[in-house]
């Protein structure tokens, strides 16, 4: 396991333009700035839709989970709350997937096993 947080970011064209971000390490009170200051530039950038890749993340704390909701309800405007999910996450590692689904986080944040799973569902909306 790597402690250090490591975020790379791209850009790719789905039905719409997607930052893709790719977190890796631990997502805990130590990064939890880190992540939320790549999406304030992002979304200030022009972003309006988000997918986070997890596949090298090894671990996700409260501070980490407390970090997500945050890019949620920055990306995710209030009037379509209910309607289109403007963040996306994709490839948890199975002990990440468990800490999104008993906490709640995947009834409001879609998960996709991949990363074209998740630029794929942009265009079914």
């Amino acid at each position: 396991m790597n402690a250090d947080f490591k975020i790379t970011s791209e850009q790719a064209q789905a039905a719409v333009p997607v930052t893709i971000f790719h977190i890796g390490g631990w997502l805990d009170a130590q990064s939890e700035g880190k992540l939320l200051e790549q999406a304030r530039v992002a979304y200030d950038g022009g972003a309006q839709y988000l997918v986070i890749e997890m596949r090298e993340l090894d671990t996700l704390t409260s501070a980490g989970m407390r970090a997500l909701q945050k890019v949620y309800q920055m990306f995710t405007p209030k009037e379509e709350h209910f309607k289109t999910a403007h963040l996306k996450l994709c490839n948890a590692p199975p002990q990440i997937y468990n800490v999104l689904g008993i906490t709640g986080f995947l009834q409001n944040i879609p998960m996709y096993e991949s990363l074209d799973d998740a630029l794929e569902s942009f265009e079914k909306e």
